[in-house]
């Protein structure tokens, strides 16, 4: 056993014998066996010891694995906190707040000590367990291939990993090393209660499947080298696409372009939604049904939605992006045309108008009318735009829309509408709306800029003068 471990030491989990390693000790057989194997390896360790407080044995736990490191001549640090406390405190299982009192001592301890690494006994026994763990809970692939020799959680540092070098070992294996290197585990009581799920995996279900495939807890362990060979295809073609289509990043929010994401496979579109919701809540536990949401959202029809993902995260999409965020995250607004306030501007043909984002809008006088219809009738851009000019005054103005505002758009022959039904129609963002340009003439709207132009002031073949509009992106304003 020594032997393989050893070379899983060095290769899977990447350590070095020139900088400490926090190995959490509880005193049982797996923890002990750790703290061995490493120490005959040549590796600088520290034991930590924390004390749950769960069981009233568990201080004189503590002084065992302090006396056995003493005599091992190994550092050795003891602490503890009410775990039943915190989850009643923190609303959690009492096993989540073990795991996480646990965790944050052993890493407080990697920080002060500059460790390379924490490491913890887990056994290909309870490997076997957290499979049927996240089987129960319905998890996709990541959780049905169990856990990794080595892995980051962000959660509690985003630099040491937590390496668990015994994950091919079993816990039968581990009681015989420790009698053979003179080791005396203790027995933990805990772990005979039936009142946390792992022991009734443990002393439950895994003897009732066993019945059906004595070789059980062999063939889990076989599936998850497997499934961690797929897993790993699935995070290097992730990997490929993440770049191309991600937008940006940002502490609240990362937004995808939707072409590129709704031409991905929805298998590849919900570990892409899964690696968003982890890149911005690392420890959150994601389900399959927010992952679906979130893949409807992506291939609908729509231009826009809203939804809530888990753990405060929300899909937003507008237009051609789509966003997963925070709740509380203050979207970019420089993907549209918006006005800096709510004050109107005046416009003065031939003068460039600076709008909010660095989006600029522009005027000028065309002098072919032929040209111009022609443009107008090959023309592409919703963003430019050629007026007849009869009957325009001199000076307009951009604003805001307002109250009672109404709207006779290109092709309704005149007839109007409100520019609140007009901006739903067009499905114009919610949160645009307020701040978005109209181009007046008085208290007539004559261009929605990114839409259409009003019915009334479309080039005709008896059109003598036209004034040619357009805004412009600020990626465009720096060509």
């Amino acid at each position: 056993m020594i032997e393989s471990v050893e070379k899983i030491l060095e290769k899977e989990c990447g350590l070095v014998k020139d900088k400490p390693i926090i190995v959490g000790v509880s005193g049982g057989p797996d923890s002990l066996c750790l703290m061995e194997v490493l120490r005959q390896a040549g590796y600088q360790i520290i034991v930590a010891y924390f004390d749950h407080k769960l069981r009233t044995e568990s201080q004189a736990d503590g002084r065992m694995v302090e006396k056995t490191a003493t005599r091992l001549m190994l550092r050795c640090v003891i602490d503890g906190a009410d775990v039943q406390a915190h989850a009643e405190k923190n609303k959690l299982s009492i096993e989540e707040s073990a795991r996480n009192l646990r965790y944050r001592f052993m890493f407080n301890l990697a920080r002060k000590y500059k460790a390379q690494a924490v490491a913890v006994g887990h056994t290909a026994d309870d490997q076997v367990e957290t499979i049927l763990m996240h089987f129960l809970r319905g998890s996709g692939m990541n959780g049905l291939k169990g856990m990794s020799y080595r892995s980051m959680i962000k959660a509690f540092d985003p630099d040491i990993p937590v390496i668990r070098p015994l994950l091919d070992v079993w816990r039968e294996e581990t009681v015989v090393y420790c009698a053979v290197n003179g080791l005396r585990p203790h027995y933990d009581s805990t772990n005979d209660s039936l009142n946390f799920q792992r022991n009734r995996i443990r002393h439950l279900l895994i003897p009732t499947l066993e019945t059906y495939n004595p070789k059980f807890r062999e063939a889990v362990v076989r599936m998850s080298q497997s499934l961690k060979s797929d897993y790993g295809f699935i995070v290097e073609s992730l990997q490929a696409i993440w770049g191309e289509i991600l937008v940006e990043t940002h502490e609240t929010f990362l937004s995808f372009d939707v072409t590129r994401l709704s031409s991905a496979s929805k298998g590849l579109q919900r570990n892409l939604v899964k690696h968003a919701m982890r890149t911005l809540r690392p420890n959150i536990d994601v389900n399959f049904q927010s992952l679906e949401r979130a893949v409807q959202v992506i291939n609908s029809t729509d231009a826009s939605a809203n939804i809530d993902l888990k753990g405060g995260l929300c899909l937003v999409r507008e237009s051609n992006l789509i966003y997963v965020c925070t709740s509380n995250a203050e979207l970019p607004f420089d993907i549209w045309p918006q006005m800096p306030s709510d004050e109107s501007i005046s416009v003065s043909i031939s003068n460039q108008i600076t709008l909010a984002g660095g989006w600029k809008f522009n005027s000028e006088h065309w002098r072919l009318p032929a040209l111009a219809k022609e443009q107008a009738e090959g023309n592409d851009d919703q963003y430019q735009v050629w007026l007849d000019a009869e009957g325009l005054p001199d000076q307009l103005e951009l604003r805001v829309r307002r109250a009672g505002d109404h709207f006779s758009p290109l092709g309704m022959e005149g007839h109007t509408q409100k520019i609140s039904d007009f901006f739903v129609n067009e499905k114009v963002p919610q949160r645009a709306r307020d701040r978005w340009p109209l181009l007046c003439a008085g208290d007539e709207i004559i261009w929605v800029p990114g839409f259409r132009p009003a019915h009334v002031h479309r080039l005709t073949d008896e059109t003598m003068h036209v004034i040619y509009f357009s805004i412009t992106r600020p990626q465009d304003n720096l060509e």
